[in-house]
């Protein structure tokens, strides 16, 4: 992928940009996922945080126990809340992938009332939308989360809001292009 005059870091796409001693990071990671795209692509030019953390995503995205349904909500939630565009042009056909409603879809997108949803939909996007818009998620929908996910899923359903706003963090403040990103892979 050439990055020249558009990236803000290089592109790390091939493990032969690095040096010997951070190949198997590349690896890793490309194992992981089956490339070294998006935010580990600009990751990689701190191979030792990009395998610190495509190990916490490879277990949120991958292995946690939440229902895809549920992480994939969280996530294009997250992308909205965050406008990282990236992160929507790739989680968002994968939501429907899994389940997720166009209506709810819709609703993340225009950032409308969760109202007409579903009751586990509305959860999941108000306790996004409370946690970046807020900073706080209130004590009562903390409780609603923990009663239909348990302590482990709603544990789990925050770190997945945290991993996913840490990546929008990175893209957005790389201007990583989901366009032409998308259209290289």
């Amino acid at each position: 992928m050439s990055n020249e005059g558009t990236s803000r870091v290089p592109y790390i796409t091939a493990k032969e940009q690095l040096s010997d001693d951070w190949h198997d990071h590349y690896d890793r990671i490309a194992a992981s996922r089956g490339h070294v795209r998006g935010p580990f692509s600009v990751l990689m030019n701190s191979p030792a945080v990009a395998t610190e953390i495509a190990d916490v995503g490879t277990y949120v995205r991958f292995e946690g126990t939440l229902p895809g349904t549920v992480r994939e909500l969280a996530i294009i939630t997250t992308a909205r809340e965050l406008d990282c565009a990236y992160e929507w042009a790739i989680h968002e056909p994968l939501a429907r992938d899994e389940g997720v409603a166009d209506d709810t879809i819709d609703i993340v997108a225009t950032r409308e009332s969760t109202a007409p949803l579903p009751a586990v939909d509305a959860l999941v996007v108000r306790y996004g939308r409370a946690l970046f818009r807020e900073n706080e998620v209130p004590e009562s929908l903390v409780r609603s989360a923990r009663d239909r996910f348990g302590v482990e899923g709603v544990t789990e359903l925050t770190v997945t809001f945290g991993y996913y706003s840490m990546l929008a963090c990175v893209l957005n403040a790389f201007a990583v292009d989901p366009g032409e990103s998308l259209e290289q892979w």
